[in-house]
Order: structure tokens, then sequence, then C-alpha cells
């Protein structure tokens, strides 16, 4: 026994969600810095980072011991009655699995504990405890065990009880007496009492730490851990803390700590020999799918796939029946066949259900699943690789990724539970990234909630920020770290925290299916208020437990799909098959894709696509797949040689079989699909092992590269090409085995977006409801798609109480004939911010109970007020649907408090079958009203506040735009507008006005201003938006001036080179200083046939009238088009104004006097 070895058995990682804070990497690494050849972790509760822990402690040559710290019931894990919090429903215990039967015993337990017994914590109790005891090591825990607890309040008897109780269930060799010591221990005597009751009964002790953090600097942050997670301030006085010392010690610390009790830190060591837990991580665990008697599940899959061939194929020739064969064959030996059936199974029922689903991602590059419906894409026809999927020589489990329309995606996992039973989803957990940590420890340190939002708020919005990067990003946040000690703490603090896990919600689409209890292989969770089972371990390691994973992903875009469909239907009596619509209809591709109207379009959405979209003119699927592979960064930069190539640029290449390959994309390697085919075909590699080279070269495996690549060069030398050219084209490959995209998958996604296309071209009415419906949680995109039915000739009507419903929905004129042609879209309720679904829900059945509302009164009385309650209704209020009932919105506030009042006294009477002495029934006619029931005489809203009540709820303006207000003064002032940007000359010299609508910031990354602070903000005019970039000079000199919903000019010059043209600020001018500063000068135009005298009086006299100090300048244009120019008498100068221009140009004529600085 080594005298100065010690092992940690009790121990919190971070999932011991807000109350450990050690990450499995980093007590790794503080372990082999210590010279720890084990350590256990015991998280409360759960098992959510064993495997992680597993894996990295062995990968850096230490035992890890794995192990739970339980939660026990007092009574039966049942009972939950007993109130008074966890201190009074759950006792602490250690559990540590000594072999592979105690791990899985431990997975049981913790399982139990979430399914069956939660009650403020996932409980065991001990009769469970004593059925799972098997290969468990226990010890009687930190001062909230059972033991420990007794001893404390003074009930020896108790605690011998229970330490006898435990000795029953585990045995002597299987239990300890766990002793702590601590700084500033509040309880002195429990040590020796515990020390001493070991020794009267014969058990061993066992000397920990019950480590929460790992070093001893870390005690603030972890303090500040606990307060968060209790919602607590650091000055509170009842705040949760630990003692300052609960962090992982060194072997001669603890030594030390414990000297008077040796055998306590000898027990760590011989526990730690004892727990040698080997998993098994290589054995996979399919589900198998039950066939009907007399056939498996091989024999049933062949049946169904040669069915399914004749279906799509018609004629099944040679080259379709070696595919199909060839699959079948790699699918049956790795024993997936039951795979495809429970997929093809489930895929079926949503067929049936009319919910449409589809495979994405390689799985779409199977014939079998193409005949088996798991997908519409023919991979034959768009040369889509099985290999890219699936081979035998990878070890790998398949990963077929569903998506679903998002409405019907609980009902599909619903059939798959019933039917499968062993199903669970995928837990995920959420992570204290650097905004958010600041804001939560600006809260626990006292920090005003203005300066919190202030600081977040310089973290800048990107992926994978930290606050090391924000701090090196952002000059203000570094200022406000060096200058402010408060500042200072809240980063020092936080940048312990970022990245700890927060809390354990649900993957959005993944999920896990076996044949055999999912609690065989992982553990199980389950989130309060739900009876769903959820995986204790994320995805990552939930394969790494063998088990099948799949994507059940809820696609919005087939769910506006769908809509669109039900909405033809509804409307028109029309039926559309979705899947056979005509994928060479030229009008899609010319009225949508050519023309760059892709707003909502699937995965065709961005200016920067649509921009390459005009260019490209795509007239065939197959564009719009190489469109979708080709943009994104690395390929992005072949796109203008593609677009080159597909207007008629000659290409050329060394060998007819890179030809047939590449004649698709005109020569241009764009998909991993067309490596593998080059690798295969001139090098000779086969299929499967041209795959196995992508992934080496994307992950820069030298040995594997090279190896292949002399395989290929004598390949390409055997077909003809000199060893120059072979290598030229390995280089090739090499460059873009990275860059090339899946094609299966962009295959997939193209169709969809074809389908949203054709339905945006023939139905556009019914497809941007259905778009507008699926995107009412975002107001961004509703303003946008708003935006878009206004270019496309669409009415979108504001939301009224009486015509409104959930959704967006189509209105109709009544024409007479088969087809309505005028519609218009209304808004949906549920859209205005503040009401929720089941408030309009509400609204609905009412109307539909009662008619059409009356009056405010009318609907208070009517609606259930505890739903639609006064935040609704004012919500509602100032998006404008009460309009329709009389009486201005500022009325309807004003009213509100006491319609609501006789609206509930009114229900109230009505439950107990009295009436109001003047009523027997709602109130119809403003004569029968009571003066009580009469809107008050209130003046209406200014305009200003109207519309900013309407920004509020809505996201937009209903009633006008503030811009129109100043419209003549925009134009009069404004060289261009964003409408015309496009046309513009490179660095030309431009002002336009508009509206700031957002701002981003963020910072220069090279030149000498590198990591100065610059911003980015979007400028609206009457005509469209634009990007506006202020680089540092410009923003600092801009100052107030930037703020959202500001009008100004843009003073700068245009960047039409860019995909999407922006302007560059050199300065901004606010709309009250445009007059003077660009009025400097005035010039007028005139025809010289037109000059004669009385028209240059009528100058002479408005100029007299408004004179001022602009100068003016005479240009006059000769009947050949040779320009005068004359400066006029400066006794003429002139005041000017809007009110000069229109009289200026009522006597010369539209555009024919311009104001310049």
């Amino acid at each position: 026994m080594d005298d100065n070895a010690f092992v940690h058995l009790h121990l919190h990682t971070q999932y011991s969600l807000l109350d450990g804070a050690i990450s499995v990497e980093r007590l790794i690494e503080r372990c082999r810095e210590l010279g720890m050849d084990s350590v256990a972790i015991t998280d409360h509760g759960n098992l959510f980072g064993v495997l992680d822990f597993y894996i990295q402690a062995r990968a850096a040559g230490i035992n890890p011991i794995l192990g739970m710290e339980a939660y026990i019931a007092p009574g039966s894990r049942f009972e939950r009655q007993k109130g008074g919090g966890v201190k009074d429903n759950a006792y602490h215990l250690i559990l540590l699995a000594e072999n592979l039967t105690g791990y899985q015993n431990l997975i049981q337990l913790s399982s139990i504990g979430y399914t069956e017994g939660f009650y403020y914590r996932p409980r065991i109790d001990k009769e469970v405890l004593a059925e799972f005891s098997k290969g468990l090591i226990c010890t009687s825990a930190c001062i909230a065990g059972e033991i420990p607890s007794a001893l404390v309040r003074g009930d020896v008897q108790a605690a011998r009880r229970a330490a006898e109780e435990y000795l029953k269930i585990f045995g002597l060799e299987h239990f300890f007496i766990e002793i702590q010591q601590h700084v500033n221990d509040e309880h002195p005597h429990l040590l020796p009492a515990l020390a001493e009751m070991a020794k009267e009964m014969g058990i061993g002790l066992v000397a920990t730490n019950d480590v929460h953090f790992l070093n001893a600097d870390d005690f603030e942050a972890h303090t500040v851990l606990c307060c968060i997670n209790t919602g607590k301030k650091i000055t509170d006085v009842d705040k949760m803390e630990y003692p300052p010392d609960v962090y992982l010690k060194s072997p001669a610390e603890m030594r030390s700590l414990f000297a008077a009790f040796p055998e306590a830190c000898d027990n760590t060591l011989s526990i730690a020999r004892r727990c040698e837990v080997e998993l098994d991580l290589k054995t996979r665990h399919a589900p198998r799918y039950q066939a009907p008697a007399g056939k498996t599940a091989e024999q049933m899959l062949t049946e169904l796939v040669l069915e399914g061939a004749q279906k799509r194929y018609g004629t099944i020739t040679p080259e379709i029946q070696e595919r199909i064969s060839r699959e079948l064959e790699v699918i049956k030996s790795k024993g997936f066949a039951s795979y495809f059936l429970i997929v093809w199974d489930f895929c079926n029922y949503a067929r049936q259900q009319r919910i449409p689903v589809g495979a994405r991602g390689s799985a779409v590059g199977t014939v079998v699943g193409y005949c088996l419906g798991i997908c519409n894409i023919d991979p034959l026809r768009y040369d889509l690789l099985f290999e890219r999927f699936m081979d035998p020589e990878r070890n790998e489990m398949p990963d077929i990724d569903i998506d679903i329309c998002q409405d019907g995606r609980e009902k599909i996992l619903e059939y798959v539970r019933q039917k499968y039973g062993h199903i669970a989803q995928i837990i995920t957990f959420g992570t204290m990234k650097a905004r958010a940590v600041i804001r939560d420890v600006c809260r626990v340190l006292d920090v005003p909630l203005a300066e919190a939002d202030r600081l977040a708020k310089l973290v800048p919005a990107e992926l994978k920020m930290t606050l090391d990067k924000a701090l090196e990003a952002e000059p203000d946040l570094k200022k406000a770290y060096d200058n402010d000690e408060k500042t200072r703490q809240v980063i020092n603090i936080g940048r312990r925290l970022e990245g700890l896990t927060r809390h354990a919600s649900v993957h959005a689409c993944g999920v896990v299916i076996a044949d055999e209890p999912l609690t065989h292989y992982l553990p199980l969770y389950k989130q309060a208020g739900s009876e769903d089972l959820i995986t204790q371990f994320e995805g990552p390691f939930v394969e790494k437990a063998g088990l099948m994973k799949m994507d059940f992903l809820g696609l919005k875009t087939l769910s506006i799909i769908q809509r669109t469909v039900d909405l033809v239907k509804e409307i028109h009596g029309e039926t559309i098959d979705i899947e056979s619509i005509d994928i060479t209809d030229q009008r899609v591709y010319r009225d949508i894709f050519s023309a760059g109207k892709t707003k909502g379009v699937f995965q065709f959405e961005s200016s920067g696509m649509q921009d390459m979209l005009r260019k490209l003119r795509p007239d065939r699927l197959e564009d719009l797949i190489a469109a979708n592979a080709l943009y994104r960064p690395g390929p992005l930069t072949l796109i203008p040689e593609y677009i080159e190539r597909k207007h008629g640029a000659s290409w050329s290449l060394p060998h007819p079989i890179l030809e047939e390959i590449l004649a698709e994309t005109f020569g241009i390697i764009v998909y991993q699909e067309q490596v593998m085919r080059i690798c295969n075909q001139l090098g000779d590699i086969p299929l499967r092992q041209a795959y196995t080279l992508i992934k080496a070269i994307s992950k820069k495996k030298e040995e594997v590269i090279q190896s292949e690549q002399k395989r290929f060069l004598e390949g390409c030398i055997r077909k003809g090409l000199q060893p120059k050219q072979a290598e030229e084209i390995f280089d090739l490959i090499r460059r873009f085995a990275d860059y090339g995209f899946n094609k299966s998958h962009a295959t997939r996604y193209s169709f969809v977006a074809y389908q949203t296309a054709w339905l945006k071209t023939y139905y556009p009415v019914e497809f941007m409801a259905a778009l507008l419906t699926y995107e009412m949680g975002n107001t961004d995109k509703v303003v946008e798609y708003i935006g878009e039915c206004r270019e496309m000739g669409i009415n979108v009507l504001p939301p009224d109480i009486n015509d409104s419903f959930v959704d967006f929905t189509v209105v109709y004129d009544q024409q007479p004939g088969p087809k309505k042609t005028t519609g218009v879209i209304r808004f949906g309720l549920a859209a205005v911010k503040g009401v929720g679904a089941k408030a309009v829900e509400q609204i609905i059945s009412t109307r539909e109970r009662v008619g059409r509302f009356r009056s405010l009164f009318h609907f208070c009385e009517t609606v259930d007020l505890h739903t639609v309650n006064k935040q609704v209704l004012e919500a509602l209020i100032k998006a404008g649907a009460f309009d329709s009932l009389g009486g201005s919105r500022a009325q309807m506030a004003a009213a509100l408090e006491k319609a609501m009042q006789c609206g509930s006294a009114f229900q109230a009477d009505l439950q107990k079958g009295q009436m109001n002495f003047f009523l027997n029934g709602p109130l119809e006619t403003a004569e029968a009203k009571p003066e009580s029931m009469v809107l008050p005489d209130v003046p209406a809203w200014s305009e200003q506040q109207m519309l900013a009540y309407e920004k509020e709820v809505l996201g937009f303006y209903v009633t006008s735009n503030p811009l129109s207000k100043h419209a003549q003064i925009i134009e009069l002032y404004s060289t261009s507008n964003t409408g015309k940007l496009r046309q513009l000359r490179q660095e030309q010299e431009v002002i336009i006005g508009g509206m700031i609508t957002k701002i981003r910031y963020t910072v220069t990354k090279n030149g000498k201003n590198a990591g100065a602070k610059m911003a980015v903000a979007e400028l609206e005019d009457l005509q469209g938006k634009c990007e506006v970039v202020l680089f540092p000079r410009t923003l600092e000199k801009a100052g107030a001036l930037l703020q959202t919903d500001r009008i100004v000019f843009v003073k700068g010059t245009a960047q039409t080179q860019r995909e999407v043209p922006n302007l560059r600020c050199d300065e901004l001018i606010d709309l009250e200083e445009a007059g003077r500063r660009f009025s400097a000068k005035v010039r007028l135009e005139v025809d010289a046939q037109s000059v004669d005298k009385p028209l240059l009086e009528k100058v002479r006299q408005i100029c007299q009238h408004y004179r001022g100090k602009s100068p003016i300048e005479l240009t006059i244009y000769t009947p050949k088009r040779f320009r005068i120019t004359a400066k006029v008498d400066p006794s003429l100068s002139i005041r000017a104004d809007l009110e000069s221009h229109r009289k200026l140009e009522a006597v010369l004529g539209r555009g024919k006097v311009h104001f310049t600085a």
C-alpha cells in the first residue's frame, strides 16, 4: 500500500447541474498533474457524464471509477406527501461500480430515480437498492447521508439502524462509512462519531473531500454558480455556500488532513483497485423488425424492395437489378435489414396519415430506400452513390435521417413508441455561453440590469464566441474590463463558468430505438411533467454505447408545403400531388429562380444566393443541386467559373473518363460523389475505399492519403495519363475532397426547394399565407415576408377580431366562375406579440358560439377573460384588431379596465342564473347601453404613438410608414435609393435617406485599425433596404445618430462589386440637418426653347419670396443638347427648403430643381 497515494471517490462534475463546476477534460488533466492514476465521478442522481468520463480517462491512462451520489427516499420511492423540500425527502448515498454488473445496476437505479421516484430529485429506495445492489460498493456519503444526518441530530440508534440496513443490502466488504473534514465545519463532533460507530460495528472507513470544484481559487466562481442555481445573490445571508476547501486536493493534502485515519485513505486505494469496469463499446445493438411468421427480416426487405422497384421503374433493367442486389447484400451482411424495415414502416404510416416525410443526407443515395418509399429521389437518375451511405468495410451504424412535417412529428414518434416500445429521445445539454454567463453572474453580483444588459451586448453574437475572444474582438468590453473592478470581477468569474452545462433538454430530432429495454445499455431520464423517455447520454455517446440513433427532424418547410396543398384543396377544390409535379417546368425556373425571387423558397432565400441565381439562370434541377452545393465557404470561389461554363464558355479535361464524370457540372468538381467516381474509374480505387480516402483527406490522415495516392497514380497511368497529369488530378482531388458536398443531400433539398418554388409560382397567395403562418414566432421573418407579399402584389390585411383566425388565412373576392382570382391574406391573431394560441382559440370558439363581436364590451361579456387576459387585449388593441368595432384605439385602451369589469360581472351573473335588471342577453345597441358601457371621450393617439405600438406588437407599421411622412424630404436630398443601388458604378458617391432598422457591431479584421469597433447597419427606404458599413472613424463621428428607428441620410460610396451591393458610409446626417447640409447650392435646369421673360420672372419672384443664402446656378439645354451654365445674381440667393423646391418645380417641371451640398 502506497502511504502517499489517495483516490477521490466522491466528486461532482459539471453534470451535477449548476452544482459541480468541473469539466471532464479539466478533471483528467488535473489528475495527471497530481499523479493520480484513478478517480471517481459521483454526480447527483444521474450518470450523464460517465461514458464521456470513461472514454477520456481510459485514453489518458487513468482508471475511471463510475459512480453516482444517489438520492434515497426515507420510505417508499412512490411516497410524495411529506413536503419540506429536498432535505426531508431524500438522503444522499454514494454508489460505485465495482464491475460490469455494478455498472448495469447503476444504470437501472439511475433510471428508476427519474422514471419512478422523482420528487424534487430523482430518488430510489432501499427496495430497489437491494434488488440492484450486486457489483456495487456503497459509502455513507456527506452530511446529507442518512447515517451522518442521524448523528448530527443526536440519534445514534437511528444511525446504527441505517448502517445495519446498508450492511444487510451490501455486505461488510461493500459498505463503508465515509468521513470528511472541512474548514469552518459546523459539526466538528460528526467525524469522531462516525469513526467510533464504524469501529464498533466493524465497518471500514473511507476518506473523501466531496469535490465540487477543481482548484482552491475556483471557490468564488463556484459560490456564484450555486447562487445561479438557487436564484440568490452573493450578498444574501441564506445563500447556499460550500466550504472553501471542497476542491480536488492532492494525495499529500488528503493524507495530511486524515493523518489520524490512515486506513480511511488506504481504503480509497483498495476500492479503486477493485473498481475495474470494462465497457463493451464495440458491439452494436441494432433493433430487430418482427417480420410475419415464416419470414426473416431479410426476406421481407427483399420482397418489399422488388415490389417497390416494379412500381418505381416498371422495367427492371440489369443495371437496376445489379444495384439493388449489391445494396441488399451489404445491408444484410451488416445486419441492418431490420433497421430499413423500421424506417419503411413508420414512413409508410406517415404517408397513410398524410404526414409528409422523406430521408435526407447520404441515405437519399440508396436505391433500396427509393424503392421502399423512404425518399422520392431516384439515385440512378442523379448518379447518387450507395457507398457514400454504407459499405462492408466501414464499421459504422447506418444513419437514415428523416425529415418529417413538424406538425406530424409527435404523431410519428407516438406510433414508433407504441409499436416498438423501446424508444427514447436523446438528451442534450445547454451550456453557459459567453453572453448568458455575463447576465447570470451580473444578477448574482447585483450589477444593475441596464449595465448587465450593456455588458452582455458587447459580446459579439457569433457562434463559438468566448469571453476571451470577446475581449480581443470588442474594444469597449476590453476597456470596461481594464477600467472597472466590478466588470473585471464579472468577466473573471464568467471565464471560470462559461462552457459548463447549465441544464438538460431534449435534442431537436435525435431518437434511439432498440428491441430490448434501453436500460440494458444506457440510463434513462425524464423531464419534470413529461412521460417521454430520454437518454441520459448525448447523441455521440448513445452511438458509443452501440445503439442506433435516428434523426426525426421536424422540418418546417414540409409543413408549409402541406399547408399550401391543403389550402388549395379547401379553396379551389384542386388536389395536388406535390411529389409528382413537373420538375422541368420552365415557368418556375424563369419566374422564381432566374429572377432571383426566392424569398420563402427553401435553401435559396439569402440575398447572395438570389444574386447568384440571377447570374446562373438555372433551367434544370441539376443547376439547383449544383448551386446548393457550391454556395458555401470554399467552393464559393468556383461559382463565377461555373456560371460562365453554364452559359457557353469552353472547358476541357485531360481524359474522357473525367469529362464523362464532370459533364453535369461543366468540368468542375462539385460533389463528393464525383471525387469518388474519379478515384474509382480513373484510379481503380473501389468506391467504398474512395469514400475512406475523402474522409482521410478531410481529417488530414497522411498515411492513408499517401497509400491511396500511390494506387491512384498507378491506375491513372494504366488509363493512358502521363504521371504529371495524374499528380495534377490527385492534387485537385486533395483540394476539393474537403469542399465537395454530399450530392445526395443537395439533391433532396433542391427538390424540396423546387416544390416550394412551384407552389409560389402557381398558388402564390396560398403559399405566402402558409409561409407566414409557420413563421409567426419570428417577427423579422413575418416583416420580411409581408414585404415580399407587397412585391408580389398580394395585400396583407391587418388583424381583425371578427375576421382573423389563429393562422394567416386566405380571403378571395366572390367572383363568379370555378377559380377565384383576386386573393388577399388576413393577418393571424397568434402572430400578434403577447397573444398566445390558446387565447386566439378561445376568441374563435366564442365567435362561433355568439356570432360577430359588436363592441369591446360585448367581447368582454362573452370570452373567457382568464385566458384572454388584459395583456392579450392590450396587444390586440395596439395591433388595431378592434378597429372595425368603431371608436379609436385610445378609446378602447381607456375603456378596457371598465369593459373587463363589466364582462366579469356579466359572466358571474350568468353562472349564478341571474341577469342584470336591464339585460336579458349581451348588449346589442347603443341605446341599450348604460353610460358606463360607452367608450370614453378621449383624444386619439398621435400617429407617432400609434405607429410605435404597431411596431411593438406586430413588428412593422400597418397604418402608415414613418418614412412616408418624410418621403418628399428624403426624395429631395437623396441622389439615389436602395432600389437603384445595383445600377450605380463601383465607388460612386451617393446620398440615400432612410430609416435605420438594425445595427450589428463587429471589429475590423485587417489594416492599421485591426481590432477597432465598426458597425453594419440596415437602412430601409421606400424602395427597399441595404446594408451600410461604418468603419471605426465614421462610427466614432456618427455617435448617437446611429440608432434603430432613426431617419438619417447616409453619405458615402456604393460598393456594387459585392454579391449584394451595400454602402460604405462616410457620414451620417440627421434628417433635421439635411436642409442646412444639402442646400448649399441650387441648380435649375431649363430647355432653351422654353426660356422666356414670363418664365424667368416667375422664378425671380419665387427667389425673392424665399430669400436665403443658397446661390443659384442655371443650366440651359440647347435643342442639340449642348449645355450652357450660368451663375444667377447673388441677390437672388434662395432659402432652399421643401416649400421653395415645390414652388420652383411647379414652374420648371418635375426633376428640374436640384439642391446640392
